[in-house]
């Protein structure tokens, strides 16, 4: 069982972590401006769509592989910080611990490659949907090899009928698998306006750093100890980028920070026994993907980005929409579109086009769409500080509420 209560080391530990967590967020900060020219001229660049000049500037692509890149750096010096008090010949080193670091490390690298790669190549998304599972399989190994619990408690309600636990075997693996593949996703699906995918990940990371925090005089204070030291260099190094993402974009942070924050944030998760915590953490990124299951699979036809439009003479952002034959909609295609629009998630009207065909007009499934059509159009910074505040309402204190309080409803205290 975990010491409940840190040591001088481990607050030692901490200090120093955040020590050059600070000086890794100065680097890069010195990196991205340093470098984005050398992006552009390596073609990684991109226009800022929303925008009343967006041909005439080019920006950065992919920068989040600086982020990424000064983020293992940091982790890797961590290492022979962390495992320091152990190397005396009369020490007893913690082999599982060491490996389960390495292992963290190893699925992020392999996370910053594919999406670095998809970034260069633009991986079809029939195959990266499945790339962070193969990420995985390092962490799935090492919990098989260090823990093999596959036990469930199951919620006070259902017990008189199924029981105080359940052992759901190879099942447990395939859940793991499945929030690796979720988180690393759920980021790059809620995107589209300047800040946006840095700004979540940053007040993500900063809660599940206060959940941390508050659970360290618990029984599992040493995977939280963990977790701490994956947040600090992860929150320090986004937010330079996060600064010049902003509104208006000087760089645009690619695929390759998605899918780094994500899986980071499915390492901790797994790695730190808190999954169930930390998708709570994403319950704003859960209603997004619900709100895009009808356009992702192809029930309501998908058009390749669903970005909000520009209406240029206001210079304020609309909801982006597409059109189809109402004939070509399925029946459960149908009910979908009833559903979020009676729910208010998406607008749509029925019209007839010149060949006398009932044609559909819908805005497209994304929260970032679903905000414009409550609030109305929206200049993109408004539009982000909203979108945060949505994270940091339902993302953060939801997830306190229900973690702090609500649960004692559902499981022994």
């Amino acid at each position: 069982m975990s010491s409940p209560v840190i040591d001088r080391f481990d607050l030692f530990t901490i200090v120093f972590n955040i020590i050059i967590s600070i000086i890794g967020g100065i680097v890069v900060n010195r990196l991205i401006p340093m470098l984005k020219e050398k992006f552009i001229k390596a073609q990684l660049w991109g226009y800022d769509l929303n925008k009343r000049n967006s041909k005439e500037i080019k920006v950065a692509e992919s920068q989040g592989v600086i982020v990424a890149g000064i983020f293992l750096v940091l982790m890797f010096i961590m290492i022979a910080i962390v495992f320091s008090e152990h190397l005396h010949p009369e020490s007893d080193f913690p082999n599982h611990k060491f490996v389960e670091y390495l292992a963290a490390l190893l699925s992020i690298c392999c996370m910053v490659l594919l999406g670095f790669a998809d970034d260069v190549i633009d991986i079809r998304w029939n195959v990266k949907l499945w790339l962070p599972m193969i990420a995985s399989l390092p962490l799935l190994l090492v919990y098989f090899a260090n823990y093999h619990s596959t036990t469930i408690i199951l919620p006070k309600p259902v017990r008189p009928y199924f029981g105080q636990q359940w052992n759901l075997g190879i099942l447990y693996y395939v859940y793991m698998s499945m929030v690796a593949i979720f988180c690393t996703h759920a980021i790059n699906i809620l995107a589209g306006v300047n800040g946006l995918e840095v700004g979540q990940s940053v007040i993500i990371a900063g809660s599940v750093l206060i959940f941390n925090l508050i659970e360290l005089q618990g029984i599992c204070a040493e995977e939280h100890l963990f977790s701490l030291y994956f947040m600090i260099p992860l929150i320090a190094c986004s937010i330079p980028l996060l600064i010049r993402n902003w509104c208006p974009a000087e760089v645009f942070v690619g695929d390759t920070y998605c899918y780094f924050a994500g899986m980071t944030f499915a390492v901790i998760g797994i790695l730190g026994h808190f999954s169930k915590t930390m998708l709570l953490f994403f319950i704003p990124q859960i209603i997004n993907f619900l709100l895009s299951v009808p356009q992702l699979f192809k029930f309501i036809p998908c058009p390749r980005h669903r970005l909000p439009k520009l209406d240029p003479a206001l210079n304020k952002l609309n909801p982006s929409d597409v059109e189809f034959k109402k004939k070509d909609l399925k029946p459960l295609g149908w009910l979908m579109l009833r559903f979020f629009s009676l729910t208010k998630f998406i607008r749509y009207r029925e019209y007839q086009n010149n060949d006398n065909e009932t044609m559909i007009n819908t805005t497209n499934f994304t929260i970032i769409n679903s905000v414009l059509c409550w609030f109305g159009p929206l200049h993109e910074e408004k539009l982000s500080r909203i979108l945060m505040l949505i994270q940091l309402v339902f993302g953060s204190l939801l997830t306190f509420f229900v973690r702090y309080y609500l649960v004692r409803f559902f499981y022994d205290s």
